[in-house]
């Protein structure tokens, strides 16, 4: 079999300054220990910074490195593993879950991509419940639960009590529906400034979105948007860890 052209292209100088550097962390770092600034690291290491930004990109979507508001780039401890667990089929909020609600509001505007999971039209209301992921005390995902005011109608009454005790309330609801299946789906994302915030990340850092899709009476009841750390979470799926989504 012949070369191929892509087998003649030169590895990336970043790619190579990434295996470097991941060499250094290992011999050199602790973990949590602050690396040298960039400029510092560009002088060590002969390159320009905009190809050291790269290499540091790509070690922190590997999981090697954090970026930290008012602290640095910092070495990575070991990912955290959390179960994504499609087996348990229940609704969010039922005994067991490991989601926290933090407040819900009922808005008619969702994204497109939620709207077309959903089947909504425009001027239908959805209630958009905020839930918190926390593992060994370290926030790991936020999520952004859509369920649909025609699907929980008894919900309509709760807008004047406090936000967490309304989101109590939509998911309280959800538990009286039969479920029918769920499904999931997973992709790499960049943190929202909003999620960012609540997962104490900088904007754009690499995330794990994962999109489950909840089924009652024939139709998608519910759709939720799991937004997980991608520097600390090792997902699992089924009822064992044994299977793992980018292990670290």
């Amino acid at each position: 079999m012949g070369t191929t052209q892509l087998e003649t292209v030169p590895e990336p100088k970043y790619w190579h300054l990434k295996t470097v550097l991941s060499d250094a962390l290992d011999s050199e770092f602790a973990v949590g220990e602050i690396l040298p600034n960039e400029r510092d690291l560009a002088a060590r290491f002969g390159v320009a910074r905009a190809t050291l930004r790269q290499a540091l990109e790509q070690l922190e979507l590997e999981g090697r490195l954090q970026r930290r508001r008012g602290v640095g780039t910092t070495v990575a401890p070991p990912r955290v593993g959390v179960a994504v667990d499609p087996a348990r089929h229940t609704w969010p909020g039922a005994p067991g879950d490991d989601w926290q609600p933090v407040d819900a509001a009922e808005t008619e505007a969702v994204p497109a991509a939620v709207a077309r999971l959903l089947e909504t039209v425009p001027g239908d209301r959805v209630h958009i419940v905020r839930r918190s992921r926390v593992t060994n005390g370290q926030p790991v995902a936020a999520e952004l639960l859509y369920v649909p005011s025609a699907s929980v109608p008894g919900c309509s009454g709760v807008a004047s009590v406090s936000a967490p005790a309304r989101a109590r309330a939509v998911l309280q609801e959800l538990q009286k529906l039969e479920l029918e299946g769920q499904d999931r789906t997973v992709e790499l994302g960049s943190a929202r400034a909003e999620d960012a915030k609540q997962l104490d990340r900088l904007p754009g850092a690499p995330v794990l979105v994962v999109t489950t899709r909840y089924v009652s009476a024939g139709r998608t009841t519910a759709v939720a948007v799991s937004t997980y750390r991608a520097d600390t979470c090792r997902l699992t799926f089924g009822e064992s860890d044994a299977v793992a989504l980018l292990a670290g």
